[in-house]
């Protein structure tokens, strides 16, 4: 393989944080991986929204406050402008209000600013692979608060998916990892990262976490958690 094809492979992140000793020690330790490569950095979201647009990371590690833009904000606008980029944010705090917008903005999850290096670089491994980054306990609470009926539901396109992509959508609903809905259904875990991404797409959704709690609101459960 060469050099560019190297780099290629590499997960490509964009670190955004106002706090310049904070944001560039973040950088040195994904820098570190061999498989992430630090594309850029920003101070606000007004310049991460610039500079994802410039850039195209793969991953977004995204800070909640900061002047000029915030970051739930700025994910809105990342997530509109280039829909499969994937935002992990930074945050201080597991405040379920603010992560509970967080994942409505279109975020896949959050680490801690008080992480260790290895959570931080298996966090964005995670959500750059189309896992979601929450705890369980959280997960779960998420799941259960974006599935109260809405005032404006997402449009009903569920008739378009593919009896597989059903079968995805119920184990979603379930908080099931790529992994688990692979030997589930005795599929490749890339064919899972390809239904989960026609899934967001067809039915208007930013992540796994708000597909999950579709398939919940509107009944698609597989059976065994429905008799539960």
């Amino acid at each position: 393989m060469s050099e560019n094809d190297s780099s290629r492979s590499k997960i490509r992140v964009l670190v955004v944080d106002d706090h310049e000793l904070f944001r560039q020690g973040v950088s040195g330790i994904l820098s570190r991986s061999d498989d992430i490569d630090v594309v850029g950095e920003a101070e606000n979201g007004q310049i991460a929204v610039e500079k994802c647009a410039e850039l195209l990371p793969d991953v977004v590690l995204m800070d909640i406050n900061m002047p000029v833009c915030g970051g739930l904000e700025a994910t809105r606008l990342i997530k509109r402008e280039n829909p499969y980029v994937k935002i992990l944010i930074l945050t201080v705090s597991d405040a379920e209000e603010t992560l509970f917008e967080a994942v409505k903005s279109g975020a896949s999850g959050y680490v801690l600013k008080s992480a260790n290096p290895q959570m931080v670089i298996e966090g964005v491994r995670r959500v750059s692979n189309g896992e979601p980054v929450i705890p369980g306990n959280l997960a779960m609470q998420i799941i259960s608060e974006l599935s109260k009926p809405m005032e404006r539901p997402v449009s009903d396109q569920v008739d378009q998916l593919t009896e597989r992509e059903v079968e995805v959508l119920r184990h979603l609903s379930t908080g099931a990892t790529n992994r688990d809905i692979a030997r589930a259904l005795f599929i490749s875990e890339n064919t899972v990262r390809n239904h989960v991404r026609n899934i967001l797409e067809k039915l208007h959704l930013s992540n796994r976490v708000q597909a999950a709690a579709y398939a919940v609101r509107e009944g698609y459960i597989i059976k065994d958690q429905e008799e539960r």
